[in-house]
């Protein structure tokens, strides 16, 4: 099963890199400083932040759908991030070591199935979700905060 793990595109976010943070806190996004190896992952790179890296912490729509299952939650984008990670037929380590919910939607945006799993094992979620020829997409989710983590589409 080929399959493709993407971070989300840069180019919605690199307008707000630029403000202060009177300015983001305006539009409900806050700079937060990571202080730790872990815990800050970033959409668009997926990796962790380094510990003194910036991040926004923004509300994102993760499934602009016309269904009920339409999205969105709170997600971090790491301000040095510029290009958008594409992992072909492998599992980025920010998700490896992290419980995720796996959500399968056709392309309608109709969730189809979904499962909880240790990072470790989502390689055979993967194929076990694409087996069934209605899904067209999967997205990960943090499962302990539920925050939207990535996309997994079919290669």
């Amino acid at each position: 099963m080929n399959y493709i793990v993407s971070g989300l595109p840069p180019e919605p976010f690199a307008p707000l890199f630029g403000l202060d943070d009177a300015a983001l806190r305006s539009r409900g996004i806050q700079r937060i400083h990571a202080d730790s190896e872990s815990g800050f992952p970033c959409r668009i790179t997926l990796q962790d932040a380094a510990p003194g890296q910036t991040l926004l912490l923004l509300n994102w729509r993760h499934l602009d759908a016309d269904s009920p299952y339409r999205a969105d939650g709170p997600i971090f984008v790491g301000e040095w991030a510029r290009t958008a990670a594409r992992v072909r037929n492998a599992i980025p380590r920010q998700q490896l070591g992290r419980l995720l919910s796996v959500r399968a939607y056709d392309g309608g945006g109709w969730m189809r199935d979904a499962d909880v799993v240790e990072g470790t094992g989502l390689e055979a979620l993967i194929a076990r979700f694409f087996a069934d020829p209605q899904v067209a997409f999967l997205q990960a989710h943090y499962a302990r905060r539920g925050c939207y983590a990535c996309r997994i589409d079919r290669a």
